[in-house]
């Protein structure tokens, strides 16, 4: 399933929620839009996650959100 087809999915609204209430991830998010990206376009989920310590289910609704903002 590709960052597209999540938003589809009836628990992603719960996940966005949960994400969206941390305290890191405004923090997590700059970070990955002003560091991150700019030296890896292309980078995974799961490369972001490990990369910045962070749970799987907020890196892919941090990527989300940014692509949805790119277009």
């Amino acid at each position: 399933m590709n960052l597209d087809e999540y938003p589809k999915e009836k628990l992603w609204q719960l996940l966005v929620e949960a994400v969206h209430a941390s305290v890191m991830y405004p923090t997590h998010k700059a970070y990955t839009r002003d560091t991150v990206l700019p030296q890896k376009a292309d980078v995974s989920a799961t490369e972001l996650s490990e990369r910045l310590g962070m749970p799987l289910g907020e890196a892919l609704v941090i990527l989300s959100e940014l692509s949805q903002e790119r277009k």
